[in-house]
């Protein structure tokens, strides 16, 4: 083997390990990229992801706030409702009081005068 031949064997090992360096790096920046847009895509769908959960949060704070204004509106409305009743019922029982009185009297007056004629 001489020098020449030895020469062109390392030469054209270098270019092989040249070539095969060159194919990884390569290799390292297609992963690299590949890695960074799946990087980007996920933080897209997670932004995503986290703009409907807080869509969806503020939709069912609102809904909760609605429906707390209905039932507060509902509990003033039945306050009112039992309010009236009871004023009712306090002239139903006065009526109801000033008919027994005046039914007494008359029974009274009646028996009164019953007794009156049969003494």
């Amino acid at each position: 083997v001489n020098d020449e031949e030895l020469k062109k064997r390392i030469a054209e090992e270098l270019a092989l390990e040249r070539a095969r360096r060159d194919s990884e790096a390569q290799k390292r920046r297609l992963f690299g990229r590949l890695l960074e847009r799946e990087k980007i895509s996920s933080n897209e769908h997670l932004t995503r992801a986290i703009l409907r959960e807080r869509s969806a949060t503020e939709e069912e704070r609102q809904k909760a706030q609605r429906f707390a204004r209905q039932l507060e509106e509902k509990d003033r409305e039945l306050k009112k409702h039992d309010a009236y009743y009871k004023e009712q019922l306090a002239r139903l029982e006065e009526r109801s009081a000033q008919f027994y009185k005046v039914t007494t009297e008359q029974y009274q007056k009646a028996a009164d005068e019953v007794s009156a004629r049969f003494k």
